[in-house]
């Protein structure tokens, strides 16, 4: 069996499968739960991995040659964010003026406020610049870590912890705050927890995620144009 793993082990498409198969069995068991956000299937999933991956003694590198096919979905599964916002934006163009200034005053405070925080416990520059992109999308978010003298890799690690609190917590925060329109709920969740949270979203209903990705998208250009000056500025 120890032969057999070796062998297995080294293939890509068995990582890949895993990952697949991994995930599935998250969302098996959230869906068995009642569809409770407390279990959010990517956090889940990512547990399971990180201790098979402890488990197996596999680093990370051999993993990534197979889970890379699932990373290049990422970007064409953002770009195909484009069919829902076509098909609401009826609902959509009447509130793109307050959902414009909502997203200015998100992302940048933010983003400055990331950034003055881990200032004042004393972490370093490159830290600081790893934090400041954290709140967008992961491609984006490294992209621009790397511009600003960050480290993308950590950037991506507190991106996509963003993203599994936000996805996490939306739901019953903004129950307990009693916000109830799809509108509203759509554009915290995706300024707040990004890709993760905007499948979140479209679990409650299409129109949250349709404005959860609307808010994603446009928190990705906001922070690409507002994350450098500040960074520079700071």
């Amino acid at each position: 069996m120890s032969t057999l793993w070796v062998y297995l082990s080294a293939s890509p498409l068995l990582w890949l499968c895993l990952t697949l198969g991994v995930y599935l069995a998250a969302l098996k068991t959230q869906q068995r739960c009642g569809g409770t956000p407390w279990l959010n299937p990517v956090l889940l999933a990512v547990l399971m991995l990180v201790a098979l991956l402890q488990a197996s003694g596999t680093p990370y590198e051999r993993y990534f040659e197979g889970a890379q096919f699932v990373h290049f979905l990422l970007g064409t599964a953002t770009v195909a964010l484009a069919v829902p916002l076509r098909r609401h934006w009826a609902q959509l163009r009447p509130q793109l003026g307050a959902a414009a200034l909502g997203l200015l005053v998100g992302n940048g405070l933010g983003a400055l406020l990331a950034v003055l925080l881990v200032r004042v416990a004393g972490a370093p520059a490159v830290v600081q610049a790893s934090v400041a992109p954290r709140g967008v999308t992961a491609p984006v978010a490294m992209a621009l870590a790397e511009r600003i003298g960050g480290l993308p890799s950590l950037t991506a690690v507190l991106v996509i912890g963003s993203g599994i609190l936000g996805a996490t917590l939306a739901s019953p925060w903004l129950n307990a705050l009693g916000v109830r329109d799809p509108a509203a709920r759509g554009l915290a969740i995706g300024c707040a927890a990004h890709g993760i949270g905007t499948a979140r979203a479209f679990q409650e209903q299409a129109l949250t995620g349709t404005f959860a990705g609307a808010a994603m998208a446009a928190s990705a250009l906001i922070s690409s144009l507002w994350v450098p000056w500040m960074m520079r500025w700071l």
